[in-house]
């Protein structure tokens, strides 16, 4: 069975869900890094779905390798500013982590998959 909408993919459901905490781990940041890592931190998540669901709709085998090498390249963004987040602010963002690397396998797999 093919894949009609972006929805259905468990790697987008995922990283919407990691996007999600990333928002609520933002809130814990201190005001003074409003416009410096909460800002970065969340358009790095929205980022990783969004280029899976972009890349998705092109409907090219080439296009969609290339969005969702934007999305792993965001997602390694975001692992390099989630463990900023632990080791300056002390903030426990291990699951965040774990998430994250299951997502970034996931991508790395379809993206082979898209190659064969």
């Amino acid at each position: 069975m093919s894949v009609t909408s972006f929805r259905e993919l468990t790697v987008w459901q995922k990283s919407l869900q990691l996007t999600k905490s990333v928002y609520e781990i933002t809130n814990k940041l201190p005001a003074t890094e409003q416009f410096g890592l909460t800002s970065q931190l969340r358009r790095c998540a929205v980022s990783i779905p969004s280029n899976i669901a972009e890349g998705q709709q092109r409907r090219n085998r080439k296009e969609y390798r290339q969005f969702l090498g934007i999305a792993k390249g965001s997602a390694a963004e975001l692992e390099t500013q989630l463990i900023l987040v632990k080791d300056i602010y002390k903030i426990n963002v291990e699951s965040l982590l774990n998430q994250l690397d299951e997502i970034q396998r996931m991508i790395t797999v379809l993206s082979s998959r898209l190659s064969a």
